[in-house]
């Protein structure tokens, strides 16, 4: 992962292609035991032989930064924003299953703050697909050779009490690096955070987002539904607080400061 992080550094300046390409890649993964152990103990699940909803990204996080690393890929990979994420899971996946994870790029289309894109990645066990996940990036001050991008999708903001306060260590960035391999600057010190405009490294949002899904835990289903949407950086260290309430037969979910700014919103329901 660092390898392809220097490689899109390297070729950000560049040309690049002015659409997406129809590339799909692909592998074959068993998770071992010790990363969903570490990956558990740094985002607050429960260890157990299932894996948590958030699990497989991590799975398939390294095929989105190998496809958006190539110059094929129309948008540099440093400076993208990861906006939103959806998940599906359709059955509980457990740790011995092989998994077959897919990942290719579309709905690449103008924003009012320049370009959006999904990355989209599919997961299958013995032929059929048990986990989904739509990642979506804003490329601010890119070009989009034609459409709209869709909206973000629609999530509640809870406003009550907090149900839980998050004190986070500034190294948090670095520990949720080390089980997810995402190697972004400016989650790892904060002199590179710096140059990318941040005051101080910021948490990962993929973290934000599997920290309060843990939260829920004995309370969600095992297949589910979970959109984020990613608002506010969250700068390390920082002490936060977690939202609940229940809604619709699932929960909306928000993490925000002291002073009420959302860094993440969120609802969980049934799939």
């Amino acid at each position: 992962m660092i390898g392809l992080y220097a490689k899109a550094a390297a070729g950000a300046v560049l040309p690049r292609a002015k659409s997406l390409p129809d590339t799909v890649l692909s592998r074959s993964v068993t998770p071992s035991v010790g990363h969903l152990a570490d990956y558990s103990a740094v985002c607050g699940f429960p260890l157990s032989d299932v894996l948590p909803p958030t699990f497989p990204h991590v799975l398939a996080f390294p095929l989105q930064i190998e496809l958006m690393a190539s110059r094929s890929f129309p948008l540099a990979l440093p400076g993208l924003v990861h906006v939103a994420n959806t998940i599906t899971v359709r059955r509980a996946i457990g740790l011995g299953e092989q998994l077959d994870v897919r990942v290719h790029a579309e709905r690449f289309a103008a924003h009012a703050r320049g370009a959006q894109v999904d990355l989209v990645s599919s997961i299958s066990a013995a032929g059929s697909v048990v986990w989904e996940g739509r990642s979506t990036y804003l490329a601010r001050g890119a070009q989009a050779p034609t459409g709209v991008a869709g909206e973000l999708p629609e999530v509640a903001v809870p406003e009550g009490a907090a149900s839980a306060v998050w004190r986070l260590p500034g190294d948090l960035g670095r520990r949720y690096a080390a089980v997810s391999g995402d190697v972004n600057p400016i989650h790892l010190n904060p002199v590179t955070a710096k140059a990318f405009g941040f005051p101080r490294t910021i948490a990962h949002g993929m973290w934000t987002a599997a920290h309060a899904l843990a939260s829920l835990q004995g309370r969600v289903p095992e297949a589910l539904t979970y959109t984020v949407q990613f608002r506010k950086p969250l700068l390390l260290p920082s002490t936060v607080e977690l939202a609940t309430e229940q809604a619709d037969g699932g929960w909306n979910l928000a993490v925000r400061n002291r002073k009420g700014s959302v860094h993440v919103a969120g609802a969980v329901h049934p799939a």
